[in-house]
């Protein structure tokens, strides 16, 4: 079970020889809700390019990368069932300019002992869709995990 994000390329290949040894499981997060959100994601295959696409996810003080791994694993669902790709936008208040068709942006916040929240904000002409996910303890994960060792275990 690996859990750990923000890995480059050389960790990645390492995990890749390991698991043609033993079973390995690594995920950016071992929630049931944030699989359930992946799902839900899938379903907006074919009608995303209708709307303009904002992650934002928000996290703990301490928390050091940004994005989180998270935020990104939703993004790249997101892009996995687009028909075109996104180009992912962070930082977005250096750009002046409006934004572009194939824009997703990725938003951060840090502060206080926030576990993890997500939310993507699919924003078209006169409608938002708002999906949102919210860790209210680290226990989610815990669970995720036992649950993902025993759908390995058979």
């Amino acid at each position: 079970m690996l859990g750990t994000t923000g890995l480059g390329d050389a960790h990645r290949q390492y995990i890749a020889q390991a698991a043609q040894k033993a079973p390995v499981v690594h995920s950016a997060n071992f929630s049931t809700g944030i699989a359930i959100f992946e799902r839900l994601l899938a379903e907006m295959r074919g009608v995303s390019h209708l709307f303009d696409i904002e992650v934002v996810e928000a996290h703990h003080r301490y928390k050091q990368d940004a994005p989180s791994g998270t935020a990104l694993l939703l993004a790249d669902e997101i892009n996995r069932v687009a028909a075109e790709p996104y180009e992912y936008v962070y930082d977005r208040h250096t750009v002046r300019q409006p934004r572009g068709k194939r824009e997703l942006g990725l938003h951060s916040v840090r502060g206080g002992s926030i576990v993890g929240d997500h939310e993507i904000l699919f924003c078209g002409p006169d409608e938002v869709i708002t999906l949102s996910h919210s860790a209210g303890s680290r226990t989610v994960f815990a669970n995720g995990a036992v649950n993902a060792a025993v759908f390995l275990a058979g």
